[in-house]
């Protein structure tokens, strides 16, 4: 017998139980009488296996009892159980549902607008292309490594449904076989894209790294997620997603260094990216964009200001944004220092 809120799914053989009773049969008995075995029997019974047509006629000879009576019984069992089933599942995925940054989904355009819970559910179970929300926790996107300031559970359903997106854009992008080697031949090219405008290098971007096997895909920020970037294997490429609105220059060409890191360090495919692969990951992008030898002969040579910034940026060719990013992070000025110098991106 099968429960939930609404429905109870009782077997026939709760009925066949009865009409045994009645007789005073016991099971050996009757599975004798029915020709079937003792084990099938009482799996019969306790609503184990399916009341075949055949079983219902053998039913009809042994008891007396229409075999359509049967058939009928089990009918409504299966129709009950699939209801009860549903509904359980429902209950369960309304309480995932609760966790999942639905909102802000909606702000973005990736699912619709209701406050019915039911029909979240069932919008959020096409978005993420599941039968249940449950059945995806923890496998949506396996061996994921990604860029993000903080970890919470709330974070990470945030990470689920912004990496799903990413997952469902990069399959519009054609992409080559995914060549490690020849990404990074390209890395130099692609960090004099520092000075150029978004409009002008995001398709050559896209160009470049699709060259390599890898589908860039930009995402607006979602609420909760701490996120910056993503990367994971889709099929037979690999996904590099970029959170982007309303970000500074520095941070979109670290956290895209950030990325490309991992593809270059071997850190995808893991079944979990650890602190020591973020870690590495974020010497690569900073090195990459300023060598380490160089900004510390700046910063010992020189006296920290505007012109000196400006000096610097241009002699190791970067934007003078990127130089800020760096000094504020490794603590040499303060937060909101300098930021003048630094370029916002606005990429849709």
């Amino acid at each position: 017998m099968e429960r939930s809120r609404s429905y109870i799914a009782t077997p026939p053989g709760v009925t066949i139980k009865e009409q045994l009773l009645n007789r005073g049969m016991n099971q050996k008995e009757f599975a004798a009488r029915m020709g079937m075995s003792e084990k099938h029997i009482s799996k019969l019974i306790n609503g184990e296996v399916q009341l075949t047509i055949d079983t219902a006629m053998r039913l009809e000879m042994v008891l007396g009892v229409p075999a359509q009576f049967w058939c009928n019984l089990e009918s409504i069992y299966r129709e009950k159980i699939a209801k009860v089933n549903e509904e359980n599942a429902m209950d369960t995925d309304i309480e995932i549902a609760k966790k999942i940054p639905y909102k802000e989904m909606v702000k973005n355009g990736w699912v619709e607008d209701t406050s019915k819970c039911q029909e979240k559910v069932i919008n959020l179970r096409k978005y993420f292309e599941v039968a249940q929300l449950e059945f995806w926790r923890g496998n949506l996107v396996p061996g994921i490594a990604c860029r993000k300031l903080s970890t919470s559970e709330k974070s990470d359903y945030a990470l689920l449904a912004w990496a799903q997106k990413a997952k469902l854009e990069s399959r519009k992008a054609d992409t080559s076989p995914i060549d490690i080697k020849r990404l990074i031949e390209i890395i130099p090219q692609i960090r004099k894209m520092t000075m150029m405008n978004p409009k002008d290098f995001c398709q050559q971007l896209e160009t470049k790294l699709a060259s390599c096997g890898i589908a860039l895909v930009f995402l607006p920020h979602i609420g909760g997620s701490f996120l910056h970037g993503a990367t994971f294997y889709e099929g037979s490429k690999i996904v590099v997603a970029l959170s982007v609105r309303g970000k500074d220059a520095d941070k979109f060409w670290f956290s895209l260094f950030h990325e490309l890191g991992h593809i270059i360090l071997g850190h995808i495919g893991k079944a979990e990216c650890t602190t020591d692969d973020e870690n590495s990951a974020d010497i690569f992008s900073k090195n990459t964009l300023i060598p380490t030898e160089k900004f510390e002969k700046y910063v010992k040579e020189y006296e920290i200001n505007e012109r000196s910034i400006i000096d610097f940026a241009h002699e190791v060719d970067i934007d003078p944004g990127i130089v800020v990013g760096r000094l504020q992070k490794e603590g040499y000025i303060n937060y909101g220092r300098y930021n003048n110098l630094k370029t916002k991106y606005i990429i849709s």
